[in-house]
């Protein structure tokens, strides 16, 4: 095997990347990931440089491929190693690296769980995971990085990476799981009696007593106007809580054209103009919550809209598993469940590697602790809930 690293996903076509097993996610695909280059989302400006490692077969053929970047910071990856920058170049600034640049395998701005390695279909999969993963230690001494960081990875290849060394974080999200539910009704018919009296209620409250209806829309029902009335609302709700967006309308507007039925928009209209909207993008088997936000205020429409209405949604279309995103205890009362995640971490030096492990295994049981106690609340009658299928 060859290995390249790619400073842009267009040194590589789409028809070869888009053939590898990408377990029918959106966030993989040449398209997404060239939206992200071409609307200056990742670039060395914003602190993401592409730097994705290909493997290629003696034929010259493209044999797996990870995405990976060079961060200058760690915003925008939901796993986060701030104190773990700051404990690094505080104790080991003589070991002549400083924490950043670091290198990173993930999807940027996304906490969705999946693939790392992509590998070409009908290929040894374990010869290529450890490829990819071997490589990417290489790299990182070749680079001379303090470290470099594999973020929820899908468990095929979080496997391989316990096994070669790295060090695993455990983080804790909220996910819906379909029972085979029949029907919106049926669904809150699990829930205990009280329960299922406030979702009702909540329910009420958004479509019955405000009057709001929905629009359903796929990414190329959007036009660029409506693209950008929508990213409005998303970044007035991020100002909102002091951040700013990583996205672009310019972004979801290329996106939506490329991928049009993997991304999806609910519209939240009152007397006839939309006031929020939440954007969803969809894979095989899974619903993807990714961003939401809203001109007006109305008791109950961030529930509505980020939840039930995705909840519905996956009923209808028959989806197994809907990730709303990252955080959120209130997600409980609404059927999502606690979930844990995983990270994979390599460091180049042994004493840190020590302080990492020690405190992963502390961190590791807070977590677990935590999802035990948190799955002590979720709102189901027993004889309702079973284990997802």
């Amino acid at each position: 095997m060859t290995a390249r690293i790619l400073r842009s996903i267009h040194e590589v076509s789409a028809t070869d990347w888009n053939a590898l097993d990408l377990c029918g996610q959106p966030f993989l695909r040449h398209e997404f990931l060239a939206a992200l280059e071409d609307t200056g989302c990742v670039c060395a400006a914003t602190g993401w440089i592409p730097h994705h490692l290909i493997l290629l077969n003696p034929q010259g053929s493209l044999a797996a491929a990870m995405p990976l970047y060079l961060k200058t910071h760690s915003m925008g990856e939901f796993v986060f190693d701030f104190s773990w920058a700051e404990f690094y170049n505080h104790h080991f600034s003589n070991s002549g690296r400083s924490y950043y640049p670091k290198l990173v395998s993930a999807i940027p701005f996304t906490p969705a769980t999946g693939p790392r390695a992509l590998l070409a279909k009908h290929t040894d999969s374990q010869l290529l995971r450890g490829e990819l993963i071997e490589t990417l230690k290489l790299i990182t001494e070749e680079l001379k990085l303090s470290s470099t960081h594999v973020l929820f990875p899908h468990a095929e290849d979080l496997n391989t990476l316990d096994a070669s060394g790295w060090l695993i974080r455990t983080q804790c999200q909220f996910h819906w799981f379909n029972r085979k539910y029949q029907s919106m009704d049926d669904f809150l018919a699990s829930f205990r009696a009280d329960k299922r009296k406030k979702a009702r209620r909540e329910r009420r409250r958004v479509l019955d007593e405000f009057g709001i209806q929905f629009r359903t829309l796929n990414g190329d029902e959007l036009d660029e106007a409506l693209w950008k009335k929508v990213f409005s609302f998303s970044q007035s709700t991020f100002h909102q809580h002091g951040h700013e967006h990583y996205l672009t309308p310019e972004f979801f507007h290329r996106v939506a054209q490329a991928l049009p039925t993997q991304v999806m928009v609910k519209l939240a209209e009152y007397r006839g103009e939309a006031v929020a909207a939440a954007i969803f993008f969809v894979s095989d088997n899974t619903l993807f919550g990714r961003y939401w936000g809203a001109d007006q205020r109305f008791d109950s429409l961030h529930f509505e809209t980020c939840y039930y209405q995705g909840i519905e949604f996956c009923i209808e279309k028959g989806i197994q598993i809907f990730e709303p995103g990252t955080q959120g205890e209130h997600k409980i009362a609404r059927g999502f469940e606690p979930s844990l995640t995983y990270s994979a971490h390599h460091v180049n030096n042994a004493d840190f590697h020590r302080v990492l492990s020690e405190h992963l295994i502390r961190e590791r049981s807070a977590t677990d602790h935590y999802a035990a106690e948190l799955t002590a609340h979720i709102p189901f009658h027993r004889q309702a809930h079973s284990e997802p299928q």
